[in-house]
């Protein structure tokens, strides 16, 4: 009985370390976010940052979706899951709470841009203003 105990348990740890290794939780250097989108044909590139923000500079190509406007989710729920999605804000935190709500919601390949848009412009990467 104990071994067979014994032998549940780790099955059950082994499921467990499975799932969670099989979730993307990808946070990218802009280097590695620049790249990483370039090779990506047809990459959904979203900043969450609120629309005020989003016009004083943005990545190019990128989509404002504004992670605490009312309608974050209505407006996610249209994109295509199977895409990978790039997920950008300032500094890394509403960009961190989006794309762990996304991976909710079932997108399989979610990545964060490190730092945010103040480390992207640190490195010396190009922004697009409106």
């Amino acid at each position: 009985m104990k071994t067979r105990l014994l032998q549940l348990f780790f099955l059950a740890f082994a499921l467990t370390i499975g799932c969670s290794q099989g979730q993307n939780k990808a946070s990218l250097s802009p280097q590695a976010f620049t790249d990483k989108i370039n090779q990506t044909p047809d990459a959904l590139v979203i900043d969450v940052r609120t629309p005020q923000e989003y016009q004083e500079g943005h990545l190019a190509k990128a989509k404002n979706i504004d992670w605490q406007g009312e309608h974050f989710e209505h407006q996610v729920m249209s994109l295509d899951k199977s895409k990978p999605v790039f997920v950008y804000c300032l500094k890394g935190g509403r960009s961190a709470s989006a794309a762990s709500k996304m991976r909710s919601m079932g997108f399989k390949e979610v990545y964060e841009l490190e730092g945010g848009l103040d480390k992207w412009q640190a490195a010396k990467f190009p922004i697009v203003k409106d």
